[in-house]
């Protein structure tokens, strides 16, 4: 199921400095403990476009306690109840998705056009599927002498991230929510004003008190009791490797699930099908700087290493040169902008020394470089960056960059091409081009990752999402999303 987007303006107006300073918690709107505020900055400008509070770890546990003594009654109600009201929450989102998709586009820095139909329209439509999906599921089902039983996890801890922040946090509430359990939101401090919309949504949708609570702060004061407390019985967390790592050590305190959706380094590889025609490989290399590019690079399954043949390498770099020439880097609420800003000036610093580490390393700048943009020295801005013959051993092939920076690693066959592939400690996506479908499949089923695009295969909002290896555990969307949240009894007779 997608969600039709509504008609946006071809300028969006930029919304107003918003100001935060209470949380959502047990169905009220309470004051924050403390008077600290944390700033919210427009990527494109670096200006502040709000502030929310710096929740503190009594503001967690007011919020958790709210979860726990709610979690009874909702789990207890019906699922075509819990879809009805998660069809509410979808229909919020969709009226007022130019309002928010245009908060995010200043928060992220995704182009607008983008932001509408990623940032705001899928997370409409995972409320709306998992809806569909509670009205068919099997809750109880008969095996053998017993009977399974399908049950809710309890209390979950949601931690989302700033890339796509709505879109996260929709991907771990929509299915908590349906399974019957309670949750604890805490949203990036880099972009938390869309969770404020989410509140406010989700209060006119009649979510009963102490069903969803949302608490701003950091990670270190915030999240970490979130992650340790032990009235919370799941932690669901997207982010960086490291933080994720963070994040099991403090949950195995209290053995209590975690599901953790981290960085990833996928390739993409082009095969070198005899019959891969010239218009076919710049068909090809669109289609693989796109899937680098979104949102600017900072996607977590981005297709950041592209794989070509060793005796094409020449060919794709005038190609991939042609297309990265012809990408638009501009303020994200113009039209016609296919590159925004990057979220913030430490992530902006942080890709500019490793395009710098590439250089220094020896690798073949054949696009951008570590200068801001020609008239976007204001803002956070990265020009879109191509390096070749980057070998497996380099840091710009090993490390997750998070920015608009492509790799070119050539190959030899295509033994080697896979054994490149899955040379990293990520595994979260991948892509495979080919001319014949059949060799694509059988090489995608060697790449060691979550999720396989073949030829172009666009995201799927109701196939389960999630890595392998240091990519995390777990998955999100759809039914396996779904069971993520629930607990397997069984009644023996």
């Amino acid at each position: 199921m997608t969600a039709t987007p509504q008609p946006t303006p071809e300028q969006p107006t930029p919304q107003p400095t918003l100001r935060h300073d209470r949380f959502y918690i047990g169905g009220q709107w309470v004051d924050a403990s403390d008077h600290d505020m944390l700033d919210v900055v427009d990527s494109s400008t670096g200006q502040v476009i709000g502030q929310v509070p710096a929740g503190t770890p009594a503001d967690a546990e007011k919020a958790i306690q709210a979860a726990h003594a709610a979690f009874e009654g909702w789990s207890q109600t019906s699922p075509e109840e819990r879809a009805a009201l998660l069809e509410r929450i979808s229909r919020g989102l969709s009226q007022r998705q130019a309002e928010i998709a245009t908060l995010i586009t200043q928060e992220v820095g995704m182009p607008y056009l983008h932001a509408n139909l990623i940032q705001v329209g899928l997370p409409a439509a995972t409320f709306a599927s998992m809806a569909e999906e509670i009205r068919r599921y099997p809750f109880e089902e008969r095996l053998a002498s017993s009977v399974l039983l399908r049950e809710p996890v309890g209390v979950v801890a949601a931690i989302t991230p700033w890339n796509y922040p709505l879109h996260q946090i929709a991907a771990k509430v929509a299915p908590a929510l349906a399974a019957g359990c309670t949750v604890v939101l805490k949203p990036s401090e880099v972009a938390p004003l869309n969770a404020y919309v989410l509140a406010e949504i989700m209060e006119e949708a009649g979510v009963p008190a102490g069903v969803f609570n949302l608490v701003t702060g950091t990670g270190p004061v915030v999240g970490e009791v979130l992650a340790s407390h032990p009235l919370v019985d799941m932690v669901s967390f997207t982010g960086s490797t490291a933080a994720g790592r963070r994040v099991s050590e403090l949950a195995a305190r209290t053995v209590k699930r975690v599901a953790l959706e981290l960085g990833g380094k996928s390739p993409y590889i082009i095969l070198d099908d005899a019959d891969l025609t010239r218009d076919a490989l710049v068909q090809a290399i669109v289609n693989g700087v796109q899937g680098c590019y979104l949102n600017s690079g900072q996607t977590c399954s981005a297709l950041t290493r592209m794989l070509v043949p060793r005796s094409r390498l020449p060919e794709v770099e005038a190609v991939v040169q042609g297309v990265v020439s012809q990408v638009k880097v501009g303020h994200p609420l113009e039209a016609g902008t296919t590159l925004g800003p990057l979220v913030s000036d430490v992530q902006r610093e942080r890709v500019r020394g490793y395009i710098k580490k590439g250089m220094e390393e020896g690798a073949k700048l054949i696009a951008g470089g570590p200068d801001a943009p020609e008239g976007l020295e204001q803002g956070f801005f990265v020009r879109p960056t191509v390096f070749s013959e980057v070998t497996p051993d380099m840091t710009i092939a090993r490390e997750e960059i998070f920015g608009p920076v492509l790799v070119i690693q050539p190959y030899d066959d295509e033994e080697d091409a896979i054994r490149i592939a899955n040379d990293t400690e990520y595994g979260l996506a991948g892509g495979v081009w080919a001319s014949d479908p059949e060799r694509a499949v059988r090489v995608a089923k060697r790449i060691r990752t979550g999720q396989v695009s073949i030829n172009g295969g666009a995201f799927n909002p109701v196939a389960p999402f999630g890595g392998y290896k240091q990519s995390g555990n777990g998955r999100e969307f759809g039914r396996l999303g779904l069971e993520e949240f629930m607990e397997v009894k069984s009644l023996q007779f």
